[in-house]
């Protein structure tokens, strides 16, 4: 046995599990993140797959990846590359090696290095690492496939069933590395196949072979390190990803508001997940409905929402063009509604499992007539939650449809989530038709803040009709009347200009020299790039856009106070765009990316760091 290493402690460390689409990375980084969560530490993770279905096995398109970022403290964003990668065939390491630090361990499975698997790769040689410029010793060469096979020989699972094991071998290396407890893996995975228990104690044993494998084999130049969590609030915690956090926050907004809670969707990637777990939630009062298009899930959302329900409808961007009729339908009929928008890599099919901030002004403007409607986004997977309540809350008290930006990456990435007291979250007050305008009320009537009044069907003495034709304000009639038109559009666009939304808040250097701008997403990164300039000596500030219509009251203050500010986002300037619209003599620096992938922190640093010597 070798002799045990001392254990190192880090403040953060990024591991990359990548390997073919059917070899599990993706559950071995969520086992690894949940586990990291459990102990406190921050996490930030990035699934990052193909669109294929199932590319060709050992193909470099058909490479899935994921990547976790554990810190002692909090964590913003995935990390711009791992310390750790695992590499389960070759197609992976000539991909993935590329988003390895320099001096990176590396895990490979060496039976997946053959012949066949370096022409599928497109190597030249025999001599991969040499070919790539790896050094060997910072290399753990496993024969993994094989050791699985044998650590299973007497289980009497099949061999294709054996195979699936090996990313649990992979992950049992990766928690010796870091000194993970094997015990909170076993408990995951028991819960995980509580209804096959033999398959569960098949992945334990094979993740403790892996452990053991570190353990007893390691080479001296290959360090065991922990990340201890320095800052622990108390409380219950989990690993959630943006799109669960995202069906939690709809869930308690319900349960707040005391009202149903419908989904009309139909699948698209990469939304489709809030739809499934929803509909794992019926006994909270939870219905939905897997529609036959986008249209029906917009449409029977809003239906629902007039029967008195708090309706909900998910979708990508390509579902957006086709729930703009609805949604348009939603804001004459002055309804709650709210449109989740994950949005992903376009136009068109483009980018289906990339992240991309290219919807922001289709859903500001992408509808005929004048149609104003809120726009929120959510700035990292564990806001989801928040953004989800917030969405619903302005909703429902201010009788509008709202429109909740996401994306894939926040939507597939997850963080450590302290579970809230439903108690001490903000109530929702629906603005019900008081009782004494029975028999006296119309639709159109008003509260004094500019909302109209929610009368639900079959509360008797509020019988109404509403419909996609312009009413009269007063008697609720169809009206073509043109003074009638402009009172319409005016009220409706002034009850979206009385929403209160919080002020934006400035981070960093009260007299910065620079302010870093961005909205959603992107938060994490821009955070990231500015702590990295003020540790340079840079004098600069972040201010970041959660709520995009109505913007905060303080918008035109903050922008006009810094000389430079520049806006930041993963698109081709919509955001600038929208601001320079909004804000007097605005004129941004921009940095824009349309990649299909997050920012690379490094990249940010060193394009802010040249507007600061312009």
């Amino acid at each position: 046995m070798a002799e045990q290493l001392e254990v190192k402690e880090l403040d953060q460390v990024v591991v990359r599990f990548s390997g073919d689409s059917g070899d599990g990375m993706q559950l071995a980084g969520n086992i690894f993140s949940t586990v990291s969560a459990t102990v406190g530490n921050g996490i930030s993770t990035f699934p990052d797959y193909p669109a294929d279905i199932r590319a060709p096995q050992g193909s470099l398109t058909g490479v899935s990846g994921f990547q976790v970022h554990i810190g002692a403290g909090k964590v913003y964003t995935p990390g711009d590359k791992c310390d750790v990668l695992v590499a389960m065939n070759a197609a992976a390491l000539k991909t993935q090696y590329r988003y390895a630090k320099s001096g990176a361990t590396i895990i490979i499975d060496t039976d997946s290095f053959g012949p066949k698997d370096l022409e599928k790769a497109q190597f030249k040689s025999e001599d991969y690492l040499g070919e790539m410029g790896i050094d060997p010793d910072r290399v753990i060469q496993c024969p993994l496939t094989t050791m699985v096979k044998d650590c299973l020989a007497d289980s009497g699972m099949d061999m294709k069933a054996m195979i699936k094991c090996r990313n649990m071998f992979a992950l049992g290396l990766v928690c010796w590395l870091f000194d993970r407890d094997l015990n909170l893996v076993a408990n995951f995975l028991k819960e995980k196949f509580a209804k096959k228990p033999a398959i569960a104690e098949a992945n334990i044993k094979v993740i403790q072979a892996g452990y053991d494998y570190g353990h007893n084999t390691h080479s001296s130049t290959i360090n065991v390190y922990r990340v201890e969590s320095k800052v622990k609030e108390p409380g219950r915690y989990m690993d959630i990803t943006g799109n669960k956090a995202t069906a939690y926050g709809f869930i308690a907004a319900a349960e707040k508001a005391g009202l149903k809670l419908y989904l009309g969707s139909y699948p698209i990637t990469p939304a489709t997940d809030v739809l499934h777990e929803l509909s794992k939630h019926k006994s909270c009062g939870v219905i939905t409905v897997q529609c036959e298009d986008e249209i029906s899930g917009c449409a029977s959302a809003l239906g629902a929402s007039f029967a008195g329900a708090l309706g909900v409808t998910s979708t990508s961007g390509p579902g957006i063009c086709l729930k703009s009729e609805a949604m348009n339908l939603a804001v004459i009929m002055e309804l709650p509604l709210v449109v989740l928008d994950v949005q992903r890599g376009g136009p068109a099919t483009g980018l289906p499992t990339k992240s991309e901030q290219t919807d922001l002004l289709q859903v500001l403007f992408g509808r005929n007539g004048e149609s104003p409607m809120p726009v929120m986004a959510a700035t990292s997977p564990t806001d989801c939650f928040d953004a989800a309540y917030q969405a619903s809350k302005m909703a429902l008290e201010h009788m509008t449809p709202v429109v909740l930006l996401t994306d894939a990456f926040v939507a597939n990435g997850s963080g450590a989530f302290k579970l809230p007291d439903i108690n001490k979250l903000a109530p929702i007050n629906p603005p019900y038709v008081p009782e004494e305008l029975k028999g006296k009320w119309t639709p159109y009537m008003r509260a004094e803040n500019g909302t109209r009044y929610w009368a639900v069907p079959g509360r008797e003495g509020f019988t109404h009709i509403l419909g996609g034709l312009e009413k009269d304000s007063n008697t609720g009639a169809i009206s073509t009347n043109p003074e009638n038109h402009d009172l319409m559009t005016r009220l409706r666009q002034q009850k979206i200009a009385n929403i209160q939304v919080p002020d934006l808040e400035v981070d960093g250097d009260a007299d910065a020299d620079l302010l870093i701008v961005g909205f959603g997403s992107t938060f994490g990164h821009l955070r990231s790039a500015m702590d990295e300039l003020r540790q340079r000596g840079y004098k600069v500030a972040q201010t970041h856009f959660k709520y995009l219509n109505p913007l905060p009251k303080n918008t035109t203050e903050v922008l006009s106070k810094y000389n430079k500010v520049v806006v930041a986002e993963q698109n081709m300037g919509q955001l600038a765009a929208y601001l320079r619209m909004k804000v007097d003599n605005f004129v941004p620096f921009q940095f824009n990316q349309v990649k299909g992938q997050p920012f690379v922190v490094e990249e940010l640093v060193n394009a802010f760091e040249d507007i600061l010597k312009k």
